[in-house]
């Protein structure tokens, strides 16, 4: 089975909606993880699952900077907040060999309780 199918086989079993974008590209929805447009791609054999969160804020970067670092290392279960671009992510990588269904369930799981979580604190710093 390829990583491509395997990744297809994992968003069916644990019932989130997927787009196949491109090749190596899908977008996932599931309402009850509070998970939207979350993007999953796969590069060689290592599948990344990403968010956007928001834009940077145009004040308070430092604060701004300093919360995301601190969430990152106290308060993140899988993952972490990313910058890209002029905006803020969520961005996990998981071997896609090595990865199983679990694994996959956890990351999500894990960036849909940090969406939710972290919406108030993060608010605060949004033009």
């Amino acid at each position: 089975m390829t990583l491509k199918d395997k990744l297809e086989s994992y968003f069916i079993d644990l019932n989130v909606q997927y787009d196949r974008k491109e090749e190596n590209l899908w977008v996932i929805s599931d309402d009850e993880r509070s998970l939207q447009n979350v993007l999953v791609s796969i590069d060689d054999q290592v599948v990344t699952i990403t968010v956007n969160v928001m834009d940077l804020p145009g004040n308070n970067r430092e604060q701004f900077y300093k919360k995301l670092l601190t969430l990152n290392a106290t308060d993140m279960i899988h993952g972490a907040y990313a910058i890209e671009g002029n905006n803020v992510v969520l961005v996990d990588t998981l071997e896609g060999e090595t990865m199983d269904l679990k694994e996959l369930q956890a990351s999500l799981d894990a960036i849909g309780l940090a969406l939710t979580q972290h919406y108030q604190v993060l608010s605060e710093y949004r033009n």
